[in-house]
Parts: C-alpha cells; structure tokens; sequence
C-alpha cells in the first residue's frame, strides 16, 4: 500500500526560510509526478508546484515562482520544496500529492506558519 508522508513545516518569520519533503513508499515504480499543493485558512487548495520524472515543473502560482523551488531525488519517490523569501499569506497546510501510474496519493500535511 502506498503511503505519503510529509516533514518540514513549522514556524517562520516573514522573510525566512523552510524546506518541506515527502517520501512515497510502498511501490516499486517511479511515480510520473509528485508535487505540493497548499490550503490557506478559509481558501481553497491550490496547486504550488510539481515535478515529473523527467524533471519538467509547473508552477501553479505566479506568487510563488521565483521564490519557492520543487525538486526530485533521482529515481526515489522523494520530491521537496525549498521556501524562500515567506510571506504571511503563505500560510497553509501543504500537501504533498502523488500521480502513480493512473492512482493520485496525498499525504496527510503539514503546517506552515508564517508570523512575527
């Protein structure tokens, strides 16, 4: 059974930084994407950024680019994203997402806090 698991969240200050990962286990294949999509308080979810296996990334949102990078380890199901420059409205929940073959995973998320 496949399984999602984030780390990295927790509390910054405005201007500061966090490295978010998350690990898919529990399969033998190279899932086709990975990526992080995030809930603000009140707001609905939305896209961050994601990387195929081919390292082609997408990022959903304007705001972000520039400031936060997706990246992938390799051939492991192991994606990250590198925040830099938090904003208060940058807080959320992020969720790792997992595109395996024709099966989309999600991990259970984790908060991001941006405050002084």
């Amino acid at each position: 059974q496949v399984q999602v698991v984030e780390s990295g969240g927790g509390l910054v200050q405005p201007g500061g930084s966090l490295r978010l990962s998350c690990a898919a286990s529990g399969t033998s294949f190279s899932a086709n994407r990975m990526g992080w999509y995030r809930q603000g308080p009140g707001k609905e979810r939305e896209l961050v950024a994601t990387i195929t296996k081919d390292g082609i990334t997408n990022y959903g949102d304007s705001v972000v680019k520039g400031r936060f990078t997706v990246s992938r380890d390799g051939i492991y199901n192991t994606v990250y994203l590198q925040m830099n420059g938090l904003r208060p409205e940058d807080t959320a929940v992020y969720y790792c997402h997992v595109l395996l073959i024709v099966r989309e995973y999600w991990g259970q998320g984790t908060q991001v806090t941006v405050s002084s």
